[in-house]
């Protein structure tokens, strides 16, 4: 996996304290073969107070913000009126691996530790974010922690409910001491006209830097998105062997049908050379009721489509709706939606994604450039009109799973990347 050669300006010192970071949150929030820490929970809190603890005996300037992420920096920029923002989440999906969001959030500490050691300055005050609540899967919204610095917390997302006890993310935030009246006005928790830019280094969550067999990447734009937490196909219930086809009202099968239509449409638009994923990750019949031998009178699903292009994304909107429209007459059933959450496709900039490159350059790494397929709190500070860039570490078995196997060789060469644009952002 190494043949070309990460390199790094490291320390091994350094590697050696990033390494056991790592070691240290996997083991505190073990879950099963993987990691699990909810967002707004207890788990959350204490991993980041563990990164808090790090950083203050490294002699690291630490403070929370109005929606309980952490800010760290060095003591000397801690009250800079301007900044350039580092970070990521510090939330997983259940049972996930430990390196999505950690990995970014621990480059941009290692980055500040690195500058208060050789008491070196960035060209411009650099201030490192953990942020909360970024993972859909406990409450259906993502980016919560990005979106509430921006006032962009809207009804329905503060009323999406937890998977596990089925309380509010608004009563989940309230439990952890957020100002809920301001976010539920929507008001800006804090002043996004401080911001010089944000990058986020993350791993990457596809195969292509496998593939490619190169340690990291640029990344030019993320994929937008509209969902459904829970959409519900309503049919008739009956015997599996009395029931003959033309009388069936089975949800099931027309879900299938459903699905299938999609299915061709997203090959179309492919064919066409344009950009567009489709997943369902949810499916079921009622366990309390359903059997081996009886039709169900329902069934319900998830729905994730996602495409780097706006239009893609309200043309499978407008199909959504026909093919059920379609399928309801077809097979006299009938379909049930939730409120959709929809999150806006992002451009990364263009001078932020060339002094990237430069610092790729001036290490040796080839500079390659390609889009994020999953969605990143990056992506909420490039539409909000913050200069945002990415940085992808190679890894393998893919994300959202216990089996992430980022290699700290490859982190290192993400963070030596970071810390050199930080201290040459001009191309």
């Amino acid at each position: 996996m190494n043949s070309s050669v990460p390199v790094s300006t490291f320390s091994d010192k350094h590697r050696e304290q990033v390494a056991k970071l790592f070691d240290e949150i996997a083991l505190r929030t073990a879950d099963g073969a993987g990691v699990s820490r909810p967002a707004y929970s207890d788990v959350e809190t204490q991993t980041l107070n563990y990164l808090i603890d790090y950083a203050s005996q490294n002699g690291l300037h630490v403070s929370w913000d109005a929606a309980h992420n952490v800010l760290f920096s060095l003591p000397e920029d801690s009250d800079a009126e301007r900044y350039f923002l580092v970070g990521s989440h510090a939330d997983s999906v259940p049972n996930g691996g430990n390196f999505d969001g950690l990995a970014g959030i621990l480059a941009g500490l290692i980055c500040l530790v690195r500058a208060k050691t050789e008491q070196r300055s960035f060209a411009r005050p650099v201030k490192v974010i953990a942020l909360r609540g970024e993972e859909s899967a406990w409450y259906g919204p993502c980016y919560i922690g990005s979106k509430a610095l921006f006032g962009l917390l809207g009804e329905t997302e503060l009323n999406a409910r937890h998977t596990g006890d089925h309380r509010t993310l608004a009563d989940h935030m309230a439990d952890i001491g957020i100002d809920m009246p301001a976010v539920k006005a929507g008001q800006k928790l804090f002043d996004p006209d401080k911001l010089l830019g944000y990058v986020e280094i993350h791993i990457e969550q596809g195969p292509l830097l496998v593939k490619k067999d190169l340690p990291i990447a640029n990344v030019s734009g993320i994929r937008g998105n509209f969902r459904h937490k829970k959409i519900t196909c309503i049919g008739e219930a009956g015997h599996s062997g009395a029931v003959p086809r033309a009388y069936r009202r089975d949800p099931v099968l027309a879900m299938a049908e459903l699905f299938t239509r999609l299915d061709d449409d997203w090959d179309t638009i492919l064919q066409k050379g344009d950009d567009l994923v489709l997943t369902s990750g949810v499916v079921g019949t009622d366990p309390s009721i359903h059997a081996i031998a009886r039709i169900p009178d329902s069934i319900s699903f998830s729905l994730d489509v996602r495409s780097q292009d706006s239009s893609t994304l309200d043309a499978m909107r407008d199909l959504l709706s026909a093919h059920m429209g379609i399928v309801e007459r077809n097979r006299k059933v009938r379909f049930e939606c939730d409120d959709e959450l929809w999150v806006t496709p992002a451009i990364c900039d263009d001078d932020v994604v060339a002094g990237i490159s430069a610092a790729m350059r001036r290490l040796g790494f080839e500079d390659y450039v390609m889009p994020s397929g999953a969605g990143h709190d990056a992506a909420v500070f490039a539409n909000n009109g913050v200069p945002t860039g990415m940085i992808f570490i190679r890894n393998q078995n893919g994300s959202h799973n216990p089996y992430e196997a980022m290699e700290i060789d490859d982190f290192m060469a993400a963070s030596s990347v970071l810390f050199d644009y930080l201290l040459h952002p001009v191309a």
